[in-house]
């Protein structure tokens, strides 16, 4: 009878609604089963075992290149400079910006890039998207089972409505579960959000901040979403200090952030265009340095590990809604997010005037 209860209770988490790999499922069933330290253990050995490149990549390793259309002069001139933090040989098309998306001005909606952000490991590669925030609208989705708690209002996935102005879907961050962070949609919370916590915050007109909780902003009637993750890992331009050593442990377990692993990241710029990158292979040192030197001065780590992160840029053209991965390797299809997830996303479509 003993047996009995778990096997059952495996086959449950096995068979919970919301797309999820059954790898995914097994971890997450591992650890709310108090089993973290043998699943940080195994992984970290793991990841010791499996250091990135010291070579230059591979082209199917590189991000797709877009041949959109080109925008204006002033139109680009918003894009950040990609920082040469690898400072070795250039590769094909390293910080050079692909345009994506253009608004009905002819500026920039939507590029993608990639860097390489780590300069003892050649083989190491950050694609990163920038996304004009004025000209997006920007939504939180609750996942099936994360963050939890009670009901969510929605379907853990796009609404059909919302397809034909997509122009971005992205992943969130850790489980509540492993985190003391909390998630808000309108006027339902829970877990509680915490002050000192990096956050992602849409307000009222659909805009994306990130900053920290009671600092940078609260809970006010213009906050109308917000994920936590931890404490921000870029602030003021720089890389967080004590970011390497993680003495307090407030961006996690101390050995996990120098696995090298799938990470991704979201932050803001100077003017407060959203940054997002992700890539495998890097510390959580090395995300924070791609951030800062994709331009982001506020910025934090959303979800790791291979299968987590996720962003596809959807293009619209000859009539049809096209969704791209930012790199090839991520898991999943282009359209994810388009059936119900278990874990909660972002998505950002076109304003309503702009449809």
């Amino acid at each position: 009878m003993a047996a009995v209860l778990p096997a059952r209770s495996y086959v449950q988490a096995l068979t919970a609604p919301g797309d999820a790999a059954w790898t995914t499922r097994t971890v997450d069933w591992l650890r709310d089963r108090g089993a973290s330290p043998l699943v940080d253990t195994a992984e970290n050995l793991w990841y010791g075992l499996h250091p990135p490149s010291d070579r230059p990549p591979e082209a199917r390793d590189l991000p797709t290149v877009s041949t959109a259309s080109a925008p204006s002069r002033d139109g680009a001139a918003a894009l950040p400079q990609l920082v040469d933090a690898y400072g070795g040989r250039a590769v094909a098309g390293e910080r050079t910006w692909q345009v994506r998306r253009l608004d009905a001005r002819g500026a920039v909606l939507l590029a993608t890039a990639f860097v390489r952000p780590d300069p003892e490991h050649a083989g190491v590669v950050a694609a990163v998207a920038w996304v004009r925030s004025t000209s997006v609208t920007a939504h939180l989705v609750a996942g099936t089972t994360i963050p939890g708690g009670a009901a969510w209002p929605g379907h853990a996935d796009v609404p059909p409505r919302d397809v034909p102005a997509l122009v971005a879907t992205f992943n969130s961050g850790w489980r509540t579960q492993d985190i003391s962070g909390g998630f808000r949609i309108g006027n339902q919370t829970w877990p509680r959000l915490q002050p000192g916590q990096a956050t992602a915050v849409v307000d009222g007109r659909g805009r994306v901040d990130v900053g920290v909780w009671g600092r940078d902003f609260g809970v006010s009637s213009d906050v109308v979403a917000a994920r936590q993750n931890l404490a921000l890992v870029v602030d003021q331009g720089q890389v967080a200090a004590g970011l390497g050593s993680n003495r307090n442990h407030q961006w996690g377990y101390r050995d996990n952030q120098h696995q090298f692993t799938y990470r991704s990241g979201i932050g803001v710029d100077r003017s407060g265009d959203l940054v997002y990158v992700a890539g495998s292979g890097m510390t959580l040192e090395v995300l924070a340095q791609a951030l800062r030197d994709a331009g982001a001065v506020r910025a934090m780590q959303l979800d790791v590990h291979d299968g987590f992160p996720f962003f596809a840029v959807w293009e619209h053209a000859h009539g049809a809604d096209t969704p791209t991965k930012l790199l090839a390797s991520m898991a999943h299809d282009a359209n994810r997010y388009l059936q119900p997830d278990q874990r909660d996303f972002f998505y950002l479509t076109l304003p309503e005037r702009g449809r």
